[in-house]
This record gives C-alpha cells, structure tokens and sequence, in this order.
C-alpha cells in the first residue's frame, strides 16, 4: 500500500477543507517547501498536491510554488486542480510533474482528454469526486448528474489507467474511506483505483488494503497524527 500524503494549498499556504466546503479551510502544517521535506524524511514515495485556487478558478494559479516544489523533491509528484488546458498540461509535464490529475476537464470536455491522453498517457489521471455517488467538478462546487461508476467506465474506455476516487461527503472528516462505493468501483472498471476521503487511521488502510486499493490519498489524518507514513509504508 502506499500513502500520498496530501499537500492543499491556498494563496500558498497548506489547507484543508471539511467536505470540500472553501468556507471551512484550516490552515495545516508548516509552509509547503518544509510540508514536503517532511513527508519525504517520513517515508513517502509519492507525494500529493492540490491547487486549491486552481480548482476552483479553473486555470492554474499557483505554477510556480508548485514548480519550486517539484524541484525540491527527491519523490515523484502528484498535481492536480485547474488543468483544464493542453498547455497547463505541457507546463507541468516540462517541470517535471509525474501525474496529472484531470477532474472536471475530464467530465465536461472530452476532446481536451483525449489530446493529453494521446499525447502524455503515462502522466494522466482521472479524478472522479463523488457527492452522492454523483460527479462533481469545479472544486466541488457543482454537481452534475453523472453517475460515478457510468463516468468511470467511459474514462476506461478512453484509456484512462488510473482513477483517484474521492467521497466528498468524507473529505476532511475522519469518518473512514467509503469503501462500499470504492468496492462497486473496483468491481466495474480494470483501472487503478487510488482511495481518497475520510481515512481516519492505520486501521482504514487496512482495509482498503484488504477490498484491493493499492494507493491512498491521506490528508487530515496524516496532520492529526492518527496515520503516520513509517509506520504504514513498512
């Protein structure tokens, strides 16, 4: 199993947010160059980041913070919130990002993910952010009528390899990962499926470990303490 640890950031600075809710942000952790340094001394192999501002603004606002932090890291990164465009894609590609986390671009344009498919397929990933099983898009503040297991199938047979699934209603609240939803999931589509949303210890990795989820997004939990990345990557 491995954990990314989750890096949110807003105006520069690392948040996190109750449900997915912008007006309930708490400040977390140090700044994000010490955050990263910290999670890679930790143990991480892979480390998560979200532009907060990018999502939902829907273009990339904090570039250049997250080209610094790549450049620091010993680790592969993680990045999405706001791409939506070839050339935010072929900007963060250059940088050195690894994986490009496609949301809401993916849902309501899908000829832009076909190109970045095409072109970078290796680097691409779909996030599919579910609110009562059903997607939502633009930092989760709209909620379409698109069933979540529907959408995960056609990004497979788009060629999409790897899905990061997260259950709003969980995000931010320690109330464990919705693994009935992440079994249906696992169940539909051949896809990588990586768990966010709710995880509250080292027993919720367990058992995402146990239905088959090899990778978990982990924030409030990791700065809480109550999910440490020594203990769970050994």
């Amino acid at each position: 199993m491995k954990i990314l640890p989750a890096i949110d950031l807003i105006d520069g600075k690392c948040v996190r947010l109750y449900q997915g809710d912008f007006d309930q942000t708490t400040q977390v952790g140090s700044d994000p160059e010490s955050q990263l340094a910290q999670f890679i001394e930790d143990g991480a192999e892979i480390v998560h980041i979200v532009d907060l501002d990018g999502a939902r603004h829907g273009e990339a606002r904090q570039y250049d913070l997250i080209a610094k932090l790549v450049s620091q890291s010993s680790v592969p990164i993680q990045v999405g919130g706001g791409i939506r465009s070839m050339e935010t894609v072929e900007k963060l590609v250059e940088i050195g990002v690894s994986r490009l986390v496609l949301g809401t671009a993916a849902l309501e344009d899908e000829q832009f993910l076909k190109a970045a498919l095409a072109k970078y397929a290796d680097h691409i990933v779909v996030g599919i952010d579910a609110k009562n099983g059903k997607v939502a898009t633009r930092g989760w503040e709209t909620v379409s009528e698109v069933n979540y297991i529907e959408f995960a199938i056609q990004m497979e047979q788009l060629g999409v390899k790897t899905i990061v699934f997260t259950d709003i209603s969980r995000d931010g609240t320690l109330t464990g990962p919705n693994l009935t939803e992440l079994e249906a999931l696992l169940k539909a589509v051949d896809c990588k499926i990586v768990a966010s949303g709710g995880v509250s210890s080292n027993t919720d990795i367990e058992e995402l470990s146990a239905i088959g989820i090899e990778e978990v997004i982990v924030g409030k939990a990791i700065y809480d303490g109550k999910v440490t990345l020594k203990g769970a990557t050994k």
